[in-house]
């Protein structure tokens, strides 16, 4: 059985997705896609094997498997339409749901399935293991190059001139659901840690502007129960945009395939 997919999105994350799945992954097969620019994305697409159909937001939701791949302000038109028709939601903004929870009941009511990619971070099955029991804390320091902040909604509504820092400096102390809402294009791993955890207030996120790194470096703690957990990644940002990794799609890539996967390890 093959499962079809459609993008919605075609930049840093969702062109090499498509390009990707265009190249053959079993069991899945690329239909759609759509972007702002449709005559860019066409062009994108152009060579491709199989060109797949360029078509609004909402018409996405025809295929099996609906990637979001999009600034988070269209994130709805995405999302809404895949769960009105059953669809798997696979989202890349994952923070955008965080203060959509209600999602997942629409979801559950429509016979729908969210599906989140592990993205940037390392061992969330093992966060997720733990959350079975006890946590008594979940945190994230996340240290990014100034550029990969900037237009950050926070960093905007404080004045803050991220370019301007030269030393190592801490732009942001709170809780996950108020990261997703000051930097929704980069903390979306805090909120997937989130919400394999303790959920968005009580997971704490750092962030830093550091202009000594060339990597976004993302360190998790857990206390809990049954084991203390540190893990530390450093991903090496995106050429086509600074503020997501080189990984994050490679994430997705993993996360469709183990949809369809015979043999399917962790998450």
């Amino acid at each position: 059985m093959v499962m079809t997919v459609a993008i919605g999105g075609l930049g840093a994350i969702g062109l090499d997705l498509a390009r990707a799945l265009d190249a053959g992954v079993p069991g899945l097969r690329l239909v759609a896609v759509s972007a702002r620019d449709r005559l860019k994305a066409a062009a994108n697409v152009a060579g491709f094997r199989d060109v797949p159909r360029i078509v609004e937001l909402g018409e996405l939701a025809a295929a099996d498997i609906v990637v979001e791949a999009a600034p988070a302000a269209v994130f709805e038109q995405i999302a809404l339409p895949a769960i009105a028709a059953g669809r798997i939601l696979v989202p890349s903004s994952v923070g955008q749901l965080l203060p959509r929870m209600h999602l997942v009941a629409q979801a559950r009511a429509s016979g729908a399935r969210i599906v989140v990619p592990t993205g940037a971070l390392l061992g969330l099955d093992a966060v997720r293991a733990a959350a079975e029991g006890e946590v008594s804390s979940v945190t994230i320091e996340t240290r990014k190059p100034p550029g990969g902040l900037v237009g950050a909604p926070y960093l905007d509504a404080h004045g803050i001139d991220v370019l301007a820092v030269t030393v190592p400096t801490v732009i942001f102390e709170g809780n996950a659901f108020d990261a997703a809402a000051g930097f929704p294009a980069n903390v979306n791993v805090a909120a997937a840690l989130a919400l394999a955890g303790i959920g968005p207030e009580r997971t704490m996120v750092r962030i830093w502007a550091d202009p000594g790194v060339d990597r976004n470096i993302h360190t998790i703690r857990v206390e809990a129960a049954a084991a203390r957990l540190t893990m530390t990644v450093e991903n090496v940002p995106s050429e086509a945009n600074p503020r997501t990794g080189r990984l994050t799609p490679l994430s997705v890539l993993a996360c469709l395939r183990g949809l369809t996967s015979t043999l399917k390890v962790g998450s």
